[in-house]
């Protein structure tokens, strides 16, 4: 049975990951149904449907976070996608990774561009 906060919560991740969220609960679906439910229920579900912060504002911290943990870059791609989805600017997310080379290192953040870069260009805002 489906109930309203797991249904909130999937709404939300569509609206702001889209197809890329999409595939990361599905690909949870044979090994962990669980986590998959508690990923659409708690973060999407609960967290992002407070009223304290816009979606875009919740993408860039979420960027930054992931980026200065320096060990996310899968969970990175898919939140500069939605971040991009929501309407953040790919200069924005630029400087919210830079910003990350301050407090998590040049690693972290070398590494969140590279991320950026990736899905920049898969999404034509750049060329190669």
């Amino acid at each position: 049975m489906i109930n309203q906060r797991y249904e909130s919560g999937l709404n939300k991740l569509n609206e702001i990951d889209g197809e890329a969220g999409r595939k990361v609960i599905d690909s949870l679906a044979s090994i962990a149904p669980d986590l998959a439910k508690y990923t659409i229920e708690f973060p999407f579900g609960d967290i992002y449907q407070r009223p304290g912060l816009d979606l875009r504002s919740r993408e860039l911290a979420t960027v930054a976070a992931l980026t200065a943990l320096g060990n996310c870059l899968p969970q990175l791609n898919v939140h500069i996608h939605g971040a991009l989805n929501v309407g953040c600017k790919p200069e924005e997310i630029v400087e919210v990774i830079i910003q990350m080379a301050v407090y998590a290192g040049f690693p972290a953040a070398l590494n969140g561009i590279f991320v950026a870069k990736e899905v920049f260009i898969e999404r034509e805002i750049i060329k190669v």
